[in-house]
């Protein structure tokens, strides 16, 4: 794997992704754009990647379509011209940071890369396109594969907490999560993706109720145990919102607290949004857990 997009020493101390949602409906309000604004996201894209990065961050994960319950879906044409500007931006500044493209779509992966970006981020696990594992493959980089089981019809709205899922069944949520990113794994094996390049994702909040996402952090060591890193990303969703009963810009202490037994629990990278924060997070977790 080329040691520039893929440098990270696993198992040395938790990294952080910093989120850039190139987006206007962003479910936690940190969207850079307003629908007549696009240009204006490269500026201020730029700006937050700075801060992200002094504040400790090490990927940056820049995305273009909003994946909240209830979201208006985006064409690829749009979610090129929303990103492509921001990725050349963050790529031409030559940051010390890796650049992650979070999008489902080949064509918008590809674009990404074209700009600059290094790692694909897909929160639909290689499953929502099938040309999205080839992308991957012929660029050599690395992926994060994501489970899902989002459906519009299990999401319900509400005003002050935003979406959630209600409904959703599974057999068992452990095993249910590793057969399914386990599939995602052979779809990128098939591709001829390196096994180093994968990095699993439980898709927190992503087709689970509140309970569901609540078990699946307190026992992460179980998705861990594939033998894969993992990402976990809890940052302000709608589980700590129902759980503490707090609108998305007053849940930073649960995310904070997901984010401390996440890596308890194994976690390799945390997605946030509050980096600055989550830094420090991450950084105290580290010192009690990697003494050695």
């Amino acid at each position: 794997m080329n040691g520039a997009t893929f440098p990270l020493a696993w198992g040395t101390r938790t990294f952080v992704m910093g989120i850039l949602n190139v987006t206007p409906d962003s479910f936690s309000g940190d969207g850079l754009i307003s629908d007549v604004q696009v240009e204006d996201a490269t500026a201020a894209g730029l700006a937050q990647a700075r801060q992200f990065i002094e504040a400790g961050a090490e990927i940056l994960d820049v995305g273009g379509e909003s994946t909240r319950p209830g979201a208006q879906p985006v064409s690829a044409e749009e979610e090129i011209r929303r990103v492509a500007p921001v990725i050349q931006a963050l790529a031409a500044a030559n940051l010390k940071a890796i650049i992650s493209i979070d999008t489902s779509k080949a064509s918008v992966a590809q674009a990404a890369l074209d700009a600059g970006a290094q790692w694909i981020n897909d929160v639909w696990g290689l499953r929502a396109d099938q040309g999205m594992a080839g992308v991957v493959a012929r660029a050599g980089v690395a992926v994060v594969l994501m489970h899902n089981r989002s459906k519009p019809a299990d999401a319900e709205l509400q005003q002050r907490l935003g979406g959630r899922y209600t409904g959703v069944k599974y057999k068992d949520i452990i095993e249910d999560v590793k057969t399914e990113l386990l599939e995602s794994v052979a779809l990128a094996h098939a591709a001829g993706v390196l096994d180093e390049a994968i990095i699993l994702d439980p898709g927190i909040g992503f087709g689970k109720m509140v309970e569901q996402n609540l078990e699946l952090i307190d026992r992460l060591g179980e998705i861990r145990a594939l033998g894969y890193p993992v990402l976990l990303g809890p940052s302000r969703k709608s589980f700590i919102g129902y759980t503490l009963n707090l609108p998305p810009d007053q849940r930073i202490e649960g995310t904070a607290a997901a984010v401390a037994i996440g890596i308890a629990r194994g976690a390799d990278i945390v997605r946030v949004h509050d980096v600055t924060a989550m830094v420090r997070v991450a950084r105290m977790s580290d010192a009690i857990l990697r003494r050695h």
